[in-house]
């Protein structure tokens, strides 16, 4: 685990944030065409992210949260990011609940096609930021990633995430991020971007 020093009003997440974790993300994805695609409904969401935050993030990676504001996960390069055979159970019957027709089917394509563009080398990654639609434009969102960077730059390690939203492009660019790639789940799948922040030096 690398060293980070969290600003006032920021915290590490503990197990029982589940809930908090996938409600603000799923609040902030709301209109975010990948995860639209996938899902077909707002509302299938929450429950998506509350069990991705349960069941892979708080115990192979590390979450923060921002108040009820905003919410981020992480994990370094080389954990266990596959959901247990339960969890895939279970997340399987609340997508023919709350999803819409073929969401499993889209959601397994979109992972499979994530993990062969997932770089290899050490780094850190950014699974998900999200901030409540009320919290947008206060700065909420640099104050979870830029203790982070700080610290894999302390630590000389990269960053790499998947933009799933052309609006982010101008954020992620300002704390470093550049676009590596591209990529299309299936042909009528909205565009997907890879981004790579490289370490900075100290001064």
């Amino acid at each position: 685990m690398i060293d980070i020093d969290l600003p006032v009003g920021v915290r590490q997440a503990i197990p029982k944030d589940w809930r908090q974790l996938g409600n603000i993300t799923g609040d902030a994805f709301a209109e975010d065409p990948f995860n639209l695609w996938i899902f077909g409904k707002a509302e299938a969401l929450s429950p998506v992210f509350r069990t991705l935050a349960r069941d892979i993030y708080l115990r192979n990676g590390f979450c923060h949260l921002a108040g009820d504001r905003g919410a981020a996960m992480w994990a370094l390069q080389g954990a266990d990011l596959d959901l247990p055979a339960l969890s895939l159970v279970k997340l399987v019957l609340t997508q023919l609940i709350h999803g819409s027709p073929g969401a499993i089917k889209r959601g397994l394509a979109a992972a499979a096609t994530m993990d062969r563009h997932h770089p290899t080398e050490p780094h850190i990654y950014l699974f998900t930021l999200g901030t409540r639609k009320a919290a947008r434009g206060q700065g909420v969102g640099k104050s979870l990633v830029a203790p982070v960077l700080e610290a894999a730059d302390r630590a000389a390690l990269p960053a790499y995430l998947e933009n799933s939203n052309p609006v982010n492009d101008g954020f992620y660019r300002s704390l470093g991020f550049e676009r590596t790639g591209e990529f299309r789940v299936t042909e009528d799948a909205p565009l997907v971007t890879t981004m790579w922040r490289e370490p900075k030096e100290a001064g």
